[in-house]
Order: C-alpha cells, then structure tokens, then sequence
C-alpha cells in the first residue's frame, strides 16, 4: 500500500475502514476497506479530517475484491437466480423461483480448494422459495492475482456450479392397496397426506384407485393411469415383506425399471423407486401416513422437478438419512437428508 493525498485519490482503493464520530449519533465506518474512491467521496473525507489516505498500488496483475466477487458469482449461478448488490466483496445468490437447488460439488470442492476465495451454498437437493438466499461468495483477501481467479474460471467451465431447477411434474395418480381399505373395514387416512406432500410442489392428484391385495389388480390400475398421461403414480402400502403385501410385484409387472426396493432411511427404508419411461412409479412405506418426515420427504422434490434419480442418489442417503423426530419439526432445514 502506499500514503497520498485525499484530492489524489479518486480511483483507488482503500486499505482500511475510515471511521465518522459525531458524539451522540454515530461511530460507525463511512466508507469500508476495499472502497474505491471517487469524486464525490472527496468532500466526504476531507471533512472527517482525511488529509492523506493508505491505498492499494495499482497492479495490472491484481484484482480488486469486487471484481473476483463477480467472477465467483458468474461461474456459480444459472437464469433462475440472480446476485445481490456487491458488499465488501461478497455477493449472494437469490433465487428467482420456486424449485429444488442442486450443486456440482466436485466443482465447488475444487474452487474452494484453490485458496484465497470461497464459495458458500445450502445442501444439494434442497427445496427453495422465490427469494430464498442460496450462497455467497468473496475473495478472503483485499485484492487477488488475475491468474488465480483465471484458474477459478477454467474448473467452472460452461455449466454454473448451482443450479435450480423449477418444479415441472404436475399430476399424479394414486393407487391405495390394501383388503381392509377395499373392503371399507378401516377409512384411509393415507390418500389424503399424499395428496398433502404433493401440492408443496404444486401437483395434484388427477387420478385416484383402491385396490385389494390382489397383484394383478394392482398393476392394471398403474397402467391405466400412465395410459391416462399422468406425471407419476404413487402406490401406498403393501410394500414390506408380508405374504400379503404385493405392491413390489405389481410395479415390477406393470413393466417399470426398478431403480431400489429399500433406501437407507429411517422411516422409509421399505421404499421402492421405478420409471416407466420418464414417469415415476413409487412405492410408499406405512411410515409415510404417520411419521411428520420420511424418504418421501428426501425424494420428492427432485422427482417434482424432473430429475432421474439412480440408484446411487438413494444409496448416498445413508448420512443423514435418519430422522430424530424433534419434537418440533424444521424440515428442512435441519440435518434430514443431507446427505443426497
């Protein structure tokens, strides 16, 4: 840094805060380090008693915080988020819809691996509102070597490390199995909490079906549905291993690709995923009816946004993947499958 002369200092960037007291109304910083002065703030200075002010030399291999700031910014989000005003180097990503967030975390760990910057997100997977704030990011120092943030570029490449994705299914068809339903011996109380979970992201449920325990029954209405053009079809007990339980079965014949029957989640661990084509066909647990968060929970906003999910995606589950049950609820913002 260097020492000049207030009226020399148009264009500059300052080394430190520059604090205004006036007793009995304010000490607070007028102007924070990093600020580049111009014209106007000359008046400003001179009347705080800034004769001489400490400044960055200018280095043509150097960039100021600000201006790393935006190149973090640039390679971090898509069109459906947008940055907030540029302070003290930082810059947040906004989201501008409704959607599920998800992240390219080799490309983030690799970036925050360089050194001397940061970016800092919400967990991938995780579902968020217009207007929610998504991450930040900054240079940790004052000014930054050109070739650095050059190398930050290249890892970011063409695609943004965050992207949100809108909510894209609409319709749903459910088939709720069971003797003891069919037979009207109990109500059930199970339609109307899918029905519940699935208007979060905006799906209806167009369809509707109870079945016995027969298989083939079972089946038969699957395809219906998908044959009718619904998004998804969601399939509500008979999944655990009971002799009587044939939901497993009717998807497998309804020609589906199975993708996992069990994920490592507490509750939901009886859990079966399947697409027919593009079109989710699932299999919930009894859990799903009672427990306040469960697998349904952790998948369905990918699902309402279109996005396949492998094998893979439910196996990573595993961390995070059991529900503590507190007694009161901050799904999702709490440690629930996190770690998708």
């Amino acid at each position: 840094m260097k020492l000049i002369k207030t009226e020399e200092a148009v264009g500059h960037v300052l080394c430190h805060d520059i604090t205004q007291i006036i007793k009995g109304v304010t000490k607070d910083a007028v102007f924070r380090k990093g600020h580049i002065v111009t014209e106007d703030d000359i008046p400003v200075l001179l009347s705080i008693g800034k004769e001489n002010l400490y400044v960055w030399e200018n280095n043509e291999n150097m960039l100021h915080e600000n201006e790393a700031a935006r190149i973090l910014y640039d390679i971090s989000a898509d069109s459906n988020m947008h940055g907030s005003e540029i302070k003290e180097g930082k810059i947040e990503l906004i989201a501008d819809i409704d959607g599920v967030l998800m992240i390219d975390r080799d490309k983030l760990r690799r970036i925050n691996s360089l050194g001397q910057m940061m970016i800092a997100g919400r967990h991938s997977g995780f579902p968020v509102k217009k207007g929610d704030k998504l991450a930040g990011t900054r240079i940790i120092p004052l000014v930054i070597e050109k070739e650095k943030m050059e190398d930050a570029r290249k890892i970011g490449g063409n695609e943004p490390i965050f992207t949100l994705k809108p909510y894209t299914l609409r319709t749903a068809g459910v088939v709720t199995t069971g003797s003891e339903i069919f037979k009207n011996r109990i109500e059930d109380t199970f339609t109307p909490v899918i029905e519940e979970k699935l208007s979060e992201y905006g799906i209806s449920m167009v369809k509707h079906a109870i079945c016995s325990d027969n298989h083939e029954d079972i089946t038969e209405e699957i395809n219906k549905m998908l044959e009718a053009g619904v998004d998804m079809v969601i399939c509500t007990g008979g999944m655990s291993v009971d002799p009587d339980d044939k939901t497993p079965l009717a998807i497998k014949n309804a020609g589906t690709d199975i993708v996992t029957y069990g994920a490592p989640v507490l509750p939901g661990a009886m859990f079966l995923l399947s697409y027919k084509g593009e079109a989710p066909v699932i299999g919930l647990p009894g859990c799903v009816m009672y427990a306040k968060r469960t697998i349904f929970d952790l998948v369905l906003p990918r699902i309402a946004a279109g996005i396949m999910l492998t094998e893979e995606d439910i196996n990573c589950l595993g961390e995070g993947g059991l529900c503590l049950s507190c007694p009161v609820c901050t799904y999702p913002n709490c440690g629930f499958g996190k770690g998708m």
